[in-house]
């Protein structure tokens, strides 16, 4: 079986600090990723362009960062039948709410999936979840990632248990 990676499309290199915890979570769980620069207003021939080579370079799901008028996310879409996963980035006065309203307003026929304004981390999750599908082990990973969450929120209980008891 080929292991399929993420390919992170950035609408700008200012995206780049707000899309880096995706690479994080993704390096966690042992998922190759890479991370380019495109836009779908200032270079669209190129966005297009990663877009139709992607599934034949190994990429399994498509994560597209942009903020604004998130048209990124759609043009990556169009230009691909790989799952296309929305990342709107927070910026300016709207603080990204515009970048999410366009990113979940795709016309019917180009369907891409989003998370929430600066939700790279969830972008890179939903990802995986995707990826193992195909891939028992990723599904272990995610699968050992979750158990570890749950046990964090286990101690955490405890220990708001054991301050309530002590003020008793």
């Amino acid at each position: 079986m080929d292991t399929k990676s993420v390919l992170i499309v950035m609408g700008s290199d200012s995206d780049f600090k707000k899309v880096e915890p995706a690479v994080r979570v993704l390096e966690e769980l042992e998922v190759s990723c890479r991370m380019t620069v495109a836009s779908a207003h200032r270079s669209p021939e190129r966005a297009a362009s990663i877009a139709k080579s992607a599934r034949a370079e190994g990429v399994g799901v498509v994560i597209a960062a942009a903020g604004g008028a998130h048209h990124l996310g759609g043009a990556m879409a169009a230009n691909t039948t790989l799952p296309v996963i929305a990342l709107p980035i927070g910026i300016g006065t709207l603080g990204g709410l515009d970048s999410l309203l366009s990113a979940v307003q795709m016309p019917g026929g180009v369907p891409i999936a989003s998370v929430g304004v600066d939700g790279a981390k969830n972008a890179a999750l939903l990802a995986a979840n995707i990826l193992s599908v195909s891939d028992p082990a990723l599904a272990d990973r995610l699968d050992a990632q979750r158990q570890a969450q749950s046990a964090k929120v286990v101690k955490a209980d405890a220990r708001v248990q054991e301050a309530l008891a002590q003020k008793s």
